[in-house]
């Protein structure tokens, strides 16, 4: 008996690299030679994008190193000197975000060895994608993600919904860090009103990959936190979650 998982479209993953990429070179002509870096490591599969809204992305000159990238710094040296800090790994995971959003998931042909692949926690299933929950606002169900089978929106969701309601301002900053807790306050300042939250992250209750740089994710569902109580927005997001 063969069995199916669901997989991006190839033709279309490579497309929706091209025009991301071509589009990010008439906003950024100045990053050119980066984001040309940055296609290269999308396409060589180098990006890895995690659940908690973090990503890992592999060193095109050190063999074996892998940069993290959390609330949108990154490690590497260049991050400080790039124009608006848009090193190549940062841009990587830009486009691979944005092509997860374009390229819907297909059937892939039956495997022939009958054994099914674990589908990823992020791949809505049929009975999924009909059932996003309808206190949901339309321009965040493209940023749904469901894992576990219970509905999740992301942060970059937020910040566009937020930026449509005429979001004025976000703050956040950290309120308290020693060696295993961090906690961040955020303000968002809306025409409508301002609303605060906070956040707080663990080494425990992060992906293990981020769990070195844990104190960037309090300031992320710090901010994610804020903008749902400023949106009316009910559904967590993926970045707030903990490691379990």
């Amino acid at each position: 008996m063969s069995t199916s998982t669901l997989v991006p479209d190839r033709a279309a993953w490579r497309e929706a690299v091209a025009e991301i990429a071509t589009k990010a070179h008439e906003k950024l002509p100045e990053s050119s030679g980066r984001i040309d870096s940055a296609v290269k490591l999308v396409l060589a599969g180098d990006v890895e994008l995690l659940p908690d809204g973090a990503a890992m992305v592999a060193s095109r000159s050190k063999a074996g190193t892998e940069y993290a990238l959390v609330n949108g710094v990154c490690e590497c040296r260049d991050y400080a000197q790039a124009p608006h800090h848009f090193c190549a790994h940062r841009l990587a995971a830009a486009i691979m975000r944005r092509v997860q959003e374009l390229t819907p998931p297909q059937k892939e042909a039956a495997m022939p060895d009958g054994a099914p692949r674990e589908p990823s926690p992020l791949t809505p299933d049929s009975s999924q994608t009909s059932d996003v929950p309808t206190g949901i606002p339309e321009a965040l169900k493209r940023h749904v993600v469901w894992i576990q089978n219970k509905p999740f929106v992301r942060f970059s969701g937020l910040l566009e919904l937020a930026h449509q309601r005429g979001r004025q301002e976000l703050r956040v900053d950290w309120t308290f860090n020693d060696a295993d807790l961090s906690l961040a306050h955020a303000v968002a300042v809306f025409p409508f009103g301002t609303f605060e939250d906070s956040g707080d992250a663990t080494k425990d209750n992060v992906t293990k990959k981020v769990a070195p740089h844990f104190r960037r994710v309090s300031l992320t569902r710090a901010s994610a936190r804020a903008l749902r109580l400023a949106l009316g927005v009910e559904v967590c997001a993926v970045e707030e979650l903990s490691e379990e």
